[in-house]
């Protein structure tokens, strides 16, 4: 099961390095809930936030939900991080 939950990841990553929303929004999912990685709010708030930056409303409302059980500093962590990716991927 866990070959198939990295074979997931990897895919996601994949399909997110062309920006698309779905697979963004996966990747959130992914490390919000720790399927297959350690549960890390801020990467999922990175990915949750570029998803929504996308147009996707599931991800702005997942966004919100994290935000709210994290520390202003981690947030700003999570924005940083999504800038980041977003230069290095423009």
């Amino acid at each position: 099961m866990a070959r198939v939950e990295l074979d997931d990841l990897k895919r996601f990553e994949l399909a997110a390095e062309k920006g698309t929303s779905g697979a963004l929004y996966n990747l959130g999912l992914i490390f919000s809930v720790g399927k297959g990685v350690e549960p890390d709010l801020v990467t999922a708030h990175k990915w949750f936030n570029l998803a929504a930056l996308r147009g996707s409303n599931e991800a702005k409302e997942q966004r919100k939900e994290l935000a709210d059980q994290m520390s202003t500093a981690e947030i700003a962590e999570a924005q940083r991080q999504a800038r980041e990716w977003m230069t290095s991927h423009a």
